[in-house]
């Protein structure tokens, strides 16, 4: 089996789990458990789980210890989307090739669908922490919301939309793609490791590689979002164009930012191949995400 197939085959692993842990749509209020599902079955390729979940498998911990943080970190992610795509933020019709949760809903609902999975994320995170009490579980809890919060993902999409239609400087331009992009998949490693009961230095070099991974992809959603089309990418191209944000590629250029792309992207390699060949998934999946066409 190829690494594409290996890709989708883990995707679909943690669509079953999260039928687990979604409300069904028969439950009372059926309306909004309709709308959280149909983001997080909307399709994506489950980075940001799959990524949890395999970086726990590389220091040799319990892959299901982790199941209910992978399922958390998608809800997050998700709710992020949901809210991206409102007409008061980047106001997008189309998301993973299907209507966009304000156009399927209504404005209300796609709101209340994104805080939905936002506190479910974090229901099914504390039930675990109970269920499994220990220090590893409540850590893995602290990662993740540290890369959603306000010192993460939050004030990442914060400074990105005040800097729409201005001029910023290269530590502005890091800043919103560290925290807003990479800070996410810092938690997704980092707790993924923390589950393993990795040490201090392997829990940081996870974190590391987290860091330059998103930065990477995010660079990576810059140049896709000129060079791709709306049935590759399943949204609209031109997007940052038209809500004048900035980018790497507004910035330095299309050359320069694949090779910024290439250059973060061998140097995670690089830490990741520390681990040994249990780590040889997330290596695969940092030379996937270099060259992916979506």
């Amino acid at each position: 089996m190829d690494f594409k197939e290996r890709l989708k085959q883990r995707a679909k692993e943690v669509d079953s789990y999260l039928e687990q842990y979604l409300p069904k749509e028969s439950e009372y209020p059926s309306e909004i458990f309709e709308a959280m599902r149909y983001s997080i079955f909307a399709g994506g390729k489950r980075l940001r789980p799959v990524m949890l979940l395999s970086a726990c498998e590389a220091l040799g911990g319990d892959g299901n210890r982790a199941i209910p943080f992978a399922c958390a970190i998608e809800m997050i992610h998700t709710y992020s989307l949901i809210h991206d795509d409102l007409p008061a933020m980047d106001n997008d019709d189309y998301r993973r090739g299907r209507l966009t949760s304000h156009k399927k809903f209504g404005e209300a609902l796609a709101i209340l669908a994104g805080d939905g999975l936002l506190h479910h994320a974090f229901e099914v995170m504390s039930n675990a922490c109970v269920t499994d009490c220990c220090v590893e579980t409540a850590k893995a809890m602290q990662a993740i919301a540290n890369g959603a919060g306000v010192y993460g993902m939050l004030s990442g999409q914060v400074v990105d939309v005040l800097s729409e239609g201005k001029q910023i400087d290269e530590k502005t331009m890091y800043f919103i793609h560290k925290n807003k992009t990479a800070a996410m998949l810092q938690g997704a490693l980092k707790a993924g490791a923390l589950l393993a009961g990795a040490d201090k230095q392997q829990v940081d070099n996870m974190e590391k590689a987290g860091e330059k991974i998103g930065v990477a992809f995010q660079i990576a959603d810059d140049i896709l979002d000129i060079t791709s089309t709306l049935q590759e990418l399943g949204k609209p191209v031109h997007s940052d164009e038209k809500n004048e944000k900035n980018t790497y590629v507004t910035m330095y250029g299309m050359e320069e930012s694949k090779k910024m792309v290439e250059k973060l992207s061998q140097e995670a390699i690089a830490i990741l191949e520390t681990f040994g060949e249990r780590a040889n998934f997330l290596v695969e999946l940092t030379h996937y995400l270099i060259d992916r066409k979506n």
